[in-house]
């Protein structure tokens, strides 16, 4: 991959997966390029920056834009490393084990109870080696995740893009357990005579992006390995406007330059207040629902620009203390 394969300022359309809806995306030069340098270095993508500036977006647009099997996981407080390769459910068989038991089929139990039988395939293991894991996947009785989606005629030699979004969430364990995995390429699994191993023929090496909302700080060797990309909206006034109407452009365009700046001005003004008073300010994605919702509410550029101070309260000001 090259930083060609990230087309700058082109509109790439996202189709729905699963539950990600909808959407389109603009890779900008930064953007592309840090891309393009993760993939050469063979290293992480950590993207920081605040909400709803298409952090998680940017991944799966990659994935998209170069044919790429996209695969995405939520890190939350109780996430460990090793959810990241397999899951084990427990529960499960001991449900199973309770119902062979009252129903007395003894001859069974050796068949029904192999572990196995309770093993998922985690997201590493899917971008790892897509054969094995979908092979564990059909064994497995109750599988904990879905297979992932596969883009249109994708075969595993055309790669994959791994999503590991908010991974501030979990405790520094998980992110230095997940650079073991990628450093050795391969991870030992449960019940299993090999290990999942990387094969660069068969499944080559996923590009990894990596979000984070800085609600903790991550380990300085996690940092050291990771290429890090920084998110951010300009902070000159015109500029940021200006961003946001090409934005508006690109997602909405049946909406006029009037209402994308107007709703733009709005979103300045209710920024400002939020940074004056110390919280989170209103971005790019509060913008895109703003222009969302006056396009689908009303037919014309007058009632588009009238509904803006209607309804911008609702979409703009989400603490208390701005309503006032």
């Amino acid at each position: 991959m090259n930083i060609h394969h990230y087309p700058i300022d082109q509109r790439i359309d996202l189709p729905k997966q699963g539950s990600w809806p909808e959407a389109v995306h603009l890779f900008d030069e930064e953007s592309a390029y840090a891309l393009a340098a993760a993939e050469a270095a063979d290293r992480p993508l950590l993207i920081r920056g605040e909400p709803g500036t298409g952090k998680s977006q940017l991944a799966r647009a990659a994935a998209v834009a170069t044919g790429r099997l996209f695969v995405a996981v939520v890190v939350n407080a109780r996430t460990e490393s090793q959810d990241l390769q397999w899951r084990f459910d427990a529960v499960g068989r001991l449900g199973e084990a309770q119902t062979l038991a009252a129903q007395g089929h003894a001859q069974d139990v050796a068949a029904r109870m192999d572990p196995r039988r309770f093993l998922s395939p985690g997201p590493l293991w899917w971008v790892f080696d897509w054969r094995s894991a979908g092979e564990q996947h059909v064994y497995c009785t109750s599988p904990l995740e879905p297979e992932p989606i596969k883009p249109p005629h994708w075969e595993s030699k055309q790669g994959s893009v791994l999503l590991i979004d908010e991974i501030d969430k979990a405790d520094a364990d998980l992110p230095n357990g997940l650079l073991e995995t990628l450093g050795n390429g391969d991870f030992a699994v449960p019940y299993c005579s090999q290990s999942v191993r990387q094969s660069q023929d068969d499944c080559p090496p996923p590009l990894v992006v990596i979000t984070t909302n800085e609600e903790r700080e991550l380990p300085v060797a996690f940092l050291r390995r990771c290429l890090v990309l920084q998110l951010s909206l300009p902070e000159d006034d015109d500029e940021l406007l200006d961003f946001l109407c090409r934005r508006g452009a690109v997602h909405f365009k049946q909406s006029t330059e009037a209402v994308r700046r107007k709703a733009g001005k709005l979103l300045l003004e209710d920024r400002k207040a939020a940074i004056a008073q110390g919280l989170p300010p209103p971005g790019q994605a509060e913008y895109l629902d703003l222009l969302r919702a006056v396009v689908r509410l009303a037919q014309d550029e007058d009632g588009r620009i009238k509904l803006l101070d209607k309804i911008g309260n609702f979409v703009l000001k989400k603490s208390p203390s701005l309503l006032r």
